[in-house]
């Protein structure tokens, strides 16, 4: 896969070279030379420019890219310049990182995919959620176990998690289902919500949209993920 990493203080320099560790195409970005300089061998490109200035940033390879991820985690408002550029260029996947309450507020408004909040979340367990597609999330509980949220393949789609098998084919564990429904924000546009359902049986039916928490080692789970790339 091919990254763009916006900001390399600790958690995006970080981040950059683990997702270069594993292989991927990783472009760091900072308007600051000293961090480009610190984390130019740990990560595929690394390049001191501006992503606030839309007439520097079009020159990226931004529709090769993959996912777009702004981790600026000092100056708010060129975080939110940032998002609004590549926003506007049409990036694939937008990922930025939340500073305030307000600071989400806003770029939620501006249309991001998704908000990261690295208090909470390690470098680490964002790189795999990255990497692995379909995650939503993941949590590592030992050595080689996992509980992960993926998108439900489509195969399994009106089917009842009896009859998608999931034990017997991939030695992985259903725990629960998370539902996707849209709810209006304070600016009234749709935005997606989640409602978990609690205890599921063999007979709950699997919609589209559903977010599966499952339980089993990395390589198992990873067979579920290749299913929607069938």
């Amino acid at each position: 896969m091919k990254f763009i990493i916006v900001g390399l203080g600790n958690f995006g320099a970080y981040l950059a070279a683990r997702l270069t560790d594993k292989g991927h195409e990783v472009i760091g970005i900072d308007s600051d030379m000293a961090k480009v300089e610190n984390a130019k061998d740990n990560i595929t490109h690394t390049i001191c420019l501006n992503a606030t200035d839309k007439n520097v940033v079009k020159n990226l390879p931004i529709s090769d890219t993959d996912v777009v991820l702004i981790a600026i985690g000092e100056d708010m408002g060129a975080s939110i310049m940032a998002t609004a550029v590549f926003k506007e260029l049409k990036a694939r996947r937008i990922i930025s990182r939340s500073i305030t309450n307000t600071h989400e507020t806003v770029i939620r408004a501006i249309g991001v995919d998704e908000i990261i909040h690295p208090e909470e979340e390690t470098a680490e367990r964002l790189s795999k959620k990255l990497e692995m597609k379909g995650v939503i999330d993941s949590f590592d509980i030992s050595d080689g176990y996992n509980i992960v949220e993926v998108t439900a393949p489509k195969e399994f789609v009106g089917q009842t998690i009896g009859e998608t098998a999931v034990r017997n084919r991939f030695n992985v564990n259903i725990l629960t289902i998370i539902k996707m429904r849209n709810r209006p924000n304070i600016f009234g546009n749709m935005q997606e919500r989640q409602k978990v359902m609690g205890v599921v049986s063999a007979q709950t039916v699997i919609e589209d949209n559903d977010i599966l928490v499952l339980f089993g080692e990395i390589n198992d789970i990873q067979k579920i993920l290749d299913l929607n790339e069938e």
